[in-house]
C-alpha cells in the first residue's frame, strides 16, 4: 500500500513538472508572437456568407492591412452584385425559349465590331480623299449614293438567303442550310455581273441624268469612280452573300474576321495610293477594287475549306435549284424592289443637293460620315435581329420574336444616347481630320446636332422593326411602307424644305428625320397585329 502511494506521488510530481515546462514554453511562444505581430494582433477575420460570396470584415480598422482587406472585399461584393443584376436583366430581356443571352451576345458582338471597323474605315477614307480637294469629296459622295443604290439591290437578294438559312437553322435542317446558302451566292453573283456590265456601258448617260449640273471637275472624278466601283460589284456581291449565309447560321465570328481583313486591306491601300502616291480618286478606286477581290477570295476559300455548315462547292453553285431560289427570291425580290425605290428616293434627294452647289455636297458628305459613327451599335443590332428572329420563326416561337424585337429597339436607343454623348464633344477634332472650308462648319454641326436628337427617338422603330418583319417573311408590307414614306416624305418634303423654302441641306435632313418617324409608326402598328408572322417559308 505504501509503495502504491509513493508511485502515485512520483507520478503527480512528474506531471506537475511537465505542466510547468509546457506552461513556460507557451508563455515564451505567446511573448514571441506578441512582439512580432503586435500591430496585427487585434485584426481578426470573420467569415460571413452571403449568397456564396465571402465578405471580409475587420473588427478594428487600426492597421493598414485590415483596411486593404476590407476595401478589396467591398469591391468584390460590388462586382458580384453587378454581375447578378446584369445576369438578371440579360435573362429578362435577351433570353427566350429559342435562344439565350449568351448566344445573342455571341451573334451581336462580332457584328458590332465589324460595323465599327466598317464605318470607321469609311470615315477615314472620306477624310483621306478630302486631301484631294472639294471636287474629289463631292464626286465620291455623289457616286457613293448611286453605289449604295446599286449594291443594295444584290445585298437585298443575299438577305433573302440569310432569312431562309436562319429559318432552316432554326428547325435543324443542315442539308437545306448548305443548299440555300450556296444558291444565294450563285444568284447574287449572276445578278451583280449583269448589273455591273449595264452600268459601265451606260455610265455617261447615267451621270448626265443624275448629276448633269455638277461642275466639270466633279463630273470627271465621278465618272472614274463609278466605272471603278462597277468593276468591283461582283466581288463585293459574292463576299456579302457568303457573310449573309454565315450570319444566317449564327456564325458571326468568321464574318468579323473576313470583314476586318477586307476593310483593313482597303484602308492600308488607301494610305498607299492616296496619302503617299497622291493618286486621288484613281487611287481610291484601285484600293477598293483590290480589297474587294482579296475579300471575295478569302470568303470563298473559308466556306470551301474550313466551314462545315455551309460546305460551299463550286459544282453545286453552278447548278441552280429554282425551287429553292423561289423561296430566296420571295424575300429578296420585294426587299430588292424596296432598295431600288428607297435608295432611288435618296438618289433623287442627292440631285437636290447638287443644285445647291459643291459646298452643299461637301457638307452632306462630311455630315453623313459623322452621323454614321453614331449608328455603329444600332446598325449592328439591325443586322443581328434578322438572324435571331429568323431562328425564332423557324421554331414558330412568336413570343420570343416579339420579346427580342422590343428589347433590341430599347437597346438601340440607349446605344445612340451613349454614343452621341461620347462622340459629340469631339466634333472639332473631326473637323480637323476633314479640313473643310470654315464657312460650312456651322451647317455641318447643325445637321449633326439635328441627327443626334432624332436618331435615339425615331431610328430604331424605322430600321430595326422592318428587319424583324422581314425575318418573319413579311417583306412585301415592309417594302410598300418604305416606298410610300420615302417618296411622300423624304423626297417631296425634302424638295419643299430644301429648295422651295430655301432651307438648303438642313431642310433635306429635317425631311429625312421626319420620314423616319412616320415609317416607324407604320411598322410598330403592323407589329402589334398578327399578320406579320402569318407567313410560313420553311
Amino acid at each position: 500500500m505504501e509503495m502504491k502511494r509513493q508511485k502515485l506521488n512520483s507520478y503527480r510530481w512528474k506531471n506537475a513538472v511537465l505542466q510547468a515546462a509546457f506552461g513556460l514554453l507557451a508563455l515564451v511562444f505567446r511573448v514571441t508572437c506578441y512582439s512580432q505581430n503586435r500591430k496585427f494582433r487585434q485584426a481578426k477575420k470573420l467569415y460571413s456568407f452571403y449568397q456564396g460570396d465571402i465578405i471580409w470584415v475587420a473588427l478594428k480598422r487600426t492597421d493598414k492591412k485590415a483596411r486593404k482587406m476590407k476595401k478589396r472585399g467591398l469591391m468584390e461584393i460590388k462586382a458580384v452584385k453587378l454581375k447578378q443584376k446584369s445576369t438578371f436583366y440579360l435573362n429578362r430581356y435577351l433570353t427566350g425559349d429559342s435562344i439565350d443571352y449568351r448566344e445573342v451576345i455571341g451573334i451581336i458582338v462580332p457584328i458590332f465590331v465589324d460595323q465599327a471597323f466598317l464605318i470607321l474605315m469609311s470615315f477615314l477614307n472620306t477624310a483621306m480623299i478630302s486631301s484631294a480637294g472639294v471636287s474629289a469629296v463631292s464626286a465620291v459622295n455623289m457616286v457613293d449614293s448611286l453605289n449604295i443604290f446599286l449594291v443594295n439591290v444584290f445585298i437585298a437578294i443575299a438577305t433573302g438567303g440569310t432569312v431562309i438559312v436562319a429559318q432552316y437553322k432554326g428547325i435543324g435542317n443542315k442539308e437545306m442550310v448548305s443548299k440555300t446558302a450556296t444558291q444565294a451566292i450563285s444568284a447574287v453573283a449572276i445578278f451583280s455581273v449583269v448589273l455591273a456590265v449595264f452600268v459601265i456601258v451606260f455610265n455617261t448617260p447615267t451621270l448626265n441624268l443624275l448629276f448633269g449640273k455638277a461642275d466639270a471637275a466633279v463630273f470627271h472624278n465621278a465618272r472614274i469612280y463609278l466605272i471603278g466601283s462597277c468593276l468591283s460589284y461582283p466581288f463585293i456581291a459574292i463576299f456579302q452573300a457568303v457573310l449573309g449565309g454565315l450570319r444566317g447560321v449564327g456564325e458571326t465570328k468568321p464574318c468579323l474576321g473576313l470583314s476586318l481583313f477586307m476593310n483593313l486591306t482597303n484602308t492600308v491601300l488607301n494610305v498607299v495610293f492616296i496619302t503617299i502616291f497622291h493618286m486621288g480618286v484613281v487611287g481610291l478606286v484601285t484600293s477598293i477594287l483590290c480589297a474587294r477581290i482579296f475579300g471575295m477570295i478569302a470568303s470563298i476559300f473559308y466556306v470551301m475549306k474550313y466551314n462545315e455548315t455551309i460546305r460551299f462547292k463550286i459544282k453545286n453553285a453552278l447548278h441552280l435549284d429554282f425551287s429553292l431560289l423561289k423561296k430566296v427570291m420571295f424575300i429578296g425580290i420585294p426587299f430588292a424592289a424596296e432598295q431600288i425605290f428607297f435608295n432611288g428616293g435618296k438618289l433623287l434627294t442627292q440631285t437636290f443637293i447638287v443644285q445647291l452647289g459643291t459646298l452643299a455636297l461637301t457638307e452632306n458628305a462630311i455630315a453623313s460620315s459623322i452621323t454614321l459613327l453614331f449608328q455603329i451599335g444600332p446598325n449592328a443590332l439591325s443586322i443581328a435581329i434578322v438572324t435571331i428572329v429568323g431562328q425564332c420563326m423557324g421554331r414558330r416561337n412568336i413570343d420570343d420574336a416579339r420579346k427580342f424585337a422590343k428589347s433590341f429597339i430599347v437597346l438601340s436607343s440607349l446605344l445612340y444616347i451613349v454614343t452621341t454623348a461620347i462622340l459629340l464633344p469631339f466634333f472639332p477634332v473631326m473637323m480637323q481630320l476633314f479640313n473643310p472650308p470654315d464657312s460650312i462648319i456651322p451647317t455641318i454641326f447643325t445637321i449633326v446636332l439635328i441627327s443626334a436628337v432624332g436618331q435615339p427617338l425615331l431610328w430604331p422603330q424605322s430600321f430595326i422593326m422592318p428587319a424583324v418583319l422581314r425575318a418573319a417573311g413579311d417583306s412585301t408590307f415592309t417594302s410598300v411602307a418604305s416606298l410610300l414614306s420615302m417618296w411622300l416624305l423624304r423626297v417631296i418634303l425634302g424638295y419643299i424644305l430644301g429648295i422651295t423654302f430655301g432651307f438648303g441641306i438642313t431642310g433635306v435632313w429635317v425631311a429625312m428625320i421626319a420620314e423616319w418617324g412616320v415609317r416607324g409608326l407604320i411598322f410598330m402598328n403592323r407589329f402589334k397585329g398578327a399578320k406579320w408572322y402569318a407567313h410560313k417559308l420553311v
